[in-house]
């Protein structure tokens, strides 16, 4: 196989969304696994649907993501220009070619002005345009059913199907990876390779990404962040995102589904591509996320989650305070903004024991032990996990009480909650004045 070189072609019509992220993503990995080249081209010919720093936007989140390039308009390249509106002479020059050739021909706007006009491409008859797919395997189009399209427009911007051939031809592409939406165009693109006698590329189109209904992933879905952008505004580790995100329509040879960058780059294999639908679940999102940040350093994972407790409005008291937080939070993180929610429900809450903890506690009957546990709390000059532990295993010792009938009106009593975080640690970061009066008002709450 000569070098592999694949691109991604945004247009700068909005922000980027999951399954352009896809295309670009599995390209990447692609061009990575077979040591190619990956290269950014900017198709911006839709003027009017351009919007204004939308390409700076999906670059900068897709270097979020972790892809880099090698060629582009930003890092150079012997190919260049990189974006479409800097390339209309060479469209021009090409499109002029193939009139020359009997391929094409201009078609006037206003027959007595001759100076506007369009040029189509003139589709050969009874030809059958077919290609084998990296994804579907074999596909073919009769060109009857395909009309004499549009190359150039009136105003000079090139059409899609014509300008992306001669960029892909110019810029030696060898693969193409895109959505499924695209196999319609693929006919109409092979016209021009064939015409210019180039050397055809392969062709790759992935499948639909769905909803939970089995619906199309749509930007007007309401139940579904379209945005790479609203994920990292919410605080998702990027290669949460970017394992997730790879694992929409394609699998690791051994199934494993907790994948860093490196192991993406060394397991993917175009030829475990599916040809399924790939279901958007949010909830395998979620556990993917939760799986990276417990493999955090303790180091990486304040400087993570440290901006979220600001934009909070929560003050780190220490390190100390801050990494006895996270020890407390880690395993129910998903995401990092989480932290902030999780923070407010169990230590910055209002206190109140509503009905179904009053059943509980009446269950447990557990008076003397919280009076106990309030007292020995008390005495110490402050609370320390460790102090803490050694408490409870007091109480259970001298109380001759184990699991629920131990924890249970314990962790009640201190957080109005039933099942929580660490209780030790959960007291201390919430400390001796908060606990104690919470203790207190759980005590004369039993009493009546």
């Amino acid at each position: 196989m000569n070098q592999v070189r694949v691109r991604y072609a945004p247009s700068p019509t909005g922000l980027l969304h999951i399954g352009n992220a896809r295309t670009a993503i599995f390209n990447y990995l692609f061009a990575k696994h077979h040591k190619g080249a990956f290269i950014i081209r900017i198709e911006d010919t839709d003027i009017k649907r351009n919007v204004e720093g939308g390409e700076e936007s999906q670059l900068d989140n897709l270097k979020w993501l972790g892809i880099t390039w090698d060629e582009s308009d930003d890092v150079g390249g012997p190919y260049g220009p990189y974006h479409q509106l800097k390339r209309l002479d060479i469209y021009q020059k090409y499109a002029n070619d193939l009139i020359e050739l009997g391929y094409a021909y201009k078609e006037y706007k206003n027959k007595e002005n001759k100076n506007i006009f369009g040029i189509r491409f003139k589709v050969p008859k009874n030809i059958t345009y077919q290609w084998n797919d990296l994804v579907r395997g074999s596909i073919s189009f009769e060109s009857s059913n395909v009309e004499d399209w549009i190359m150039i427009k009136d105003n000079g911007i090139p059409t899609y199907n014509f300008a992306c051939v001669v960029d892909d031809h110019l810029m030696k592409i060898t693969h193409i990876l895109r959505g499924e939406e695209h196999i319609t165009n693929t006919p109409k693109q092979i016209m021009i390779y064939q015409a210019f006698n180039w050397d055809i590329p392969r062709f790759g189109h992935m499948t639909l990404i769905v909803n939970e209904h089995g619906k199309k992933l749509s930007k007007r879905d309401a139940n579904v962040d379209q945005y790479i952008s609203m994920y990292r505004e919410k605080g998702y580790p990027s290669i949460s995102l970017l394992n997730f995100i790879a694992l929409l329509g394609w699998s690791s040879p051994n199934n494993k589904e907790i994948l860093t960058q490196p192991e993406l780059i060394n397991y993917f294999d175009e030829k475990r591509l599916s040809s399924a639908p790939s279901y958007f679940d949010r909830k395998k999102l979620n556990f993917l996320s939760s799986k990276h940040i417990k493999l955090m350093s303790t180091e990486n994972l304040k400087e993570f989650i440290r901006p979220f407790l600001v934009n909070g409005g929560i003050k780190i008291k220490s390190e100390e305070w801050f990494e006895k937080l996270l020890v407390v939070f880690k395993d129910r993180l998903e995401y990092g903004s989480q932290i902030v929610s999780l923070y407010k429900r169990f230590i910055n809450h209002p206190f109140k024991l509503n009905e179904q903890m009053e059943q509980i506690l009446k269950q447990y009957t557990p008076i003397s032990l919280l009076e106990a546990f309030y007292q020995r709390l008390k005495d110490l000059k402050s609370l320390n996990s460790l102090d803490i532990d050694m408490i409870i295993s007091g109480l259970q010792r001298d109380l001759a009480l184990s699991g629920k009938n131990l924890y249970v009106p314990l962790r009640i009593g201190v957080s109005a909650e039933e099942h929580g975080p660490n209780l030790a640690i959960l007291i201390e970061l919430l400390g001796k004045r908060k606990v104690l009066n919470r203790l207190q008002k759980t005590i004369t709450f039993l009493r009546g």
